[in-house]
């Protein structure tokens, strides 16, 4: 679990929150459903608008990984490469058969197969990569969506202010009418740079450094795999994984 994400979300609720309680404000006073609906609907269908579905579905998925990552067990990953590798050496890289079999990381179990059906060096990089760049640019878009919504919550907020002064304007006889329609401006206009600014777009930038820190874990297995595969050294091969670890 992210504890960092949790704690920037209570800090900036806290804040804007204590902030308002102390000008004096009241909690009932942010709370206007009709501005969230403007500013929520509105980005959502703006955003719906603009996405394919798999990548919309792939994005509210990945909105989880925001506090529980996906764990890169790195280290481990090194350990196991450098095991293939002794394997290897020892019995052949059909030794590697009923590992490959069983391997649970689905972009390592494609190396290994690769390596257990004679592939050459090169042809195994090159069949890996386009795997990596595929699930690099879906992953990246999918995180994009969310950047997306960063665009439009403050537009759409606008729109909600604009709208809660036309009702304003049109009820100036009215002075028991005012107050709903001046409330709903403003607060339109605050959820819509609240929303992009301590949710989507920090989302966004989580999210793509994740997916920055999946794609390296999956360049170390391609070096790993490949280097098994050109017959190099167990030693050799671990220390030139090891600069893949961050320090």
């Amino acid at each position: 679990m992210d504890i960092l994400s949790l704690i920037g979300i209570a800090l900036a609720f806290a804040a804007i929150l204590g902030g308002n309680a102390l000008e004096g404000g009241h909690l009932s006073s942010l709370l206007q459903i009709t501005a969230f609906l403007i500013v929520g609907g509105g980005t959502l269908g703006a955003i719906m608008l603009q996405t394919p579905l798999h990548t919309f579905v792939k994005a509210m998925k990945m909105a989880s990984w925001v506090i529980v990552p996906p764990k890169l067990a790195a280290e481990e990953a090194i350990e196991k490469i450098v095991n293939w590798s002794n394997i290897a050496r020892k019995e052949g890289l059909l030794g590697l058969e009923s590992l490959a079999e069983n391997e649970p990381e689905e972009f390592a179990r494609k190396g290994l197969q690769l390596l257990v059906d004679g592939s050459e060096p090169e042809a195994i990089r090159n069949i890996m990569e386009v795997e990596l760049s595929t699930k690099e640019y879906e992953d990246t878009q999918a995180a994009k969506v969310f950047e997306g919504m960063g665009g439009y919550a403050p537009t759409i907020g606008i729109i909600g202010a604009v709208m809660g002064l036309i009702h304003v304007m049109s009820n100036l006889a009215d002075p028991s009418k005012l107050g709903s329609g001046i409330a709903v401006a403003f607060v339109a206009t605050i959820y819509g740079v609240a929303f992009a600014n301590l949710f989507f777009l920090p989302m966004a930038n989580k999210l793509k450094g994740l997916i920055h820190n999946q794609t390296q874990f999956r360049e170390m297995i391609i070096e790993g795999v490949v280097a098994i595969a050109e017959g190099e050294n167990p030693r050799n091969i671990e220390t030139k994984l090891q600069g893949y670890l961050a320090k």
